[in-house]
């Protein structure tokens, strides 16, 4: 299945029936008298998150999602039959967007939330609403309210606890490969990734989700290479894991022109927890890696660790210290969450 995290999408939720004017005429009723029934519900417009879908496909082949109009009301006193809702079902981590593609109108991050996009129009009411002691007769019935039309944008944010970020050829789908059961293409060129790929990374008895996103190159932020649309899918991560070719003759280069990109992005991509990792490093000897290790740590300012996807030598250690972050992530986040349900 082709992976699609954009898709423009034009809905309409359905218009309400109109009122009916209408009277009695039975032999046995003298006055009469009006019976007009009201217009249906015009149907409504909902998205649900379902169970089963990594991508929104389905709706490069169907863009436009109009709901049914109610039923006009009729004689005999009879409501018109309400219109068909229509429900657009997303993956989990769908952002619905506004048409400006900035206002986010619903973040929805878990299967089963259902949010309401356009609500049907009410139905007008029949002339039997009109009747009074002075208007026994009213020949008057109210149209049914229009249904609400606009456009929207569904973003899907894939859902990983860990995220791979790197240069094009830093080895983020061989490590990928190496430490979980996705099978991703690998090659000697760059760009090899075209879009986003997930796996199950098991270590010491626990299981995460890392997200491999294709590689950012200087100036992605302003379209070049693939760009950076991307980086969307590792942004509700706990954790980054940043890979630097330790091959490379510009390894302190290389990482800074990721960390630019970050920082280009905005939000808060830039200040999540990081773990840098050397990689490649059964292509170099003692005295290579040394020298490569130093000049990576100079530029990081921090620890830096030491890995090869190939020979997987250091792969453990660096999957338990992504692990670690993950689980200080969740450690942080698990008071905001008892503040926000917590009642007096």
């Amino acid at each position: 299945m082709k992976f699609l995290d954009l898709a423009k999408v034009y809905i309409r939720s359905g218009g309400g029936g109109n009122g009916c004017i209408s009277f009695r005429r039975e032999k046995n009723a003298e006055y009469g008298g009006p019976n007009g029934g009201d217009g249906g519900k015009g149907g409504t417009v909902w998205v649900e998150v379902v169970d089963g879908l990594n991508t929104l496909i389905d709706f490069r082949y169907q863009q436009h999602f109009f709901a049914k109009t109610g039923q006009s009301g009729m004689g005999q006193q009879r409501t018109g039959k309400d219109g068909d809702d229509i429900i657009l079902r997303v993956p989990v981590g769908t952002e619905i967007l506004d048409e400006d593609q900035e206002t986010v109108i619903a973040d929805l991050t878990e299967v089963g939330q259902r949010i309401q996009l356009a609500k049907g129009g009410n139905g007008g009411f029949g002339n039997l609403h009109f009747k009074s002691a002075t208007n026994q007769a009213p020949r008057r019935a109210n149209p049914g309210q229009e249904g609400v039309e606009r456009t929207i944008w569904l973003k899907l944010k894939l859902i990983a606890d860990a995220g791979l970020l790197g240069l094009p050829n830093a080895g983020k789908s061989t490590f990928l490969a190496a430490s979980s059961n996705a099978r991703p293409k690998i090659a000697d060129y760059p760009f090899t990734t075209l879009h986003p790929n997930l796996g199950v990374v098991g270590i010491d008895n626990a299981e995460f989700v890392i997200a491999d996103i294709p590689g950012l190159i200087a100036g992605a932020h302003e379209g070049r290479g693939i760009g950076d649309r991307f980086l969307g899918h590792v942004e509700r991560c706990s954790v980054l894991l940043h890979l630097v070719d330790g091959t490379s003759e510009t390894i302190a280069e290389d990482y800074r022109t990721i960390i630019g990109e970050l920082e280009a992005y905005g939000g808060e991509l830039a200040n999540k927890a990081r773990v840098t990792a050397l990689n490649k490093i059964d292509a170099l000897d003692d005295e290579e890696r040394a020298e490569a290790l130093a000049e990576l740590e100079a530029a990081v300012g921090g620890h830096v660790m030491m890995m090869s996807g190939v020979s997987r030598e250091g792969l453990p250690e660096v999957l338990r210290a992504v692990r670690r972050e993950i689980e200080d992530d969740r450690i942080r986040q698990k008071p905001a969450e008892e503040a926000e349900t917590w009642k007096p």
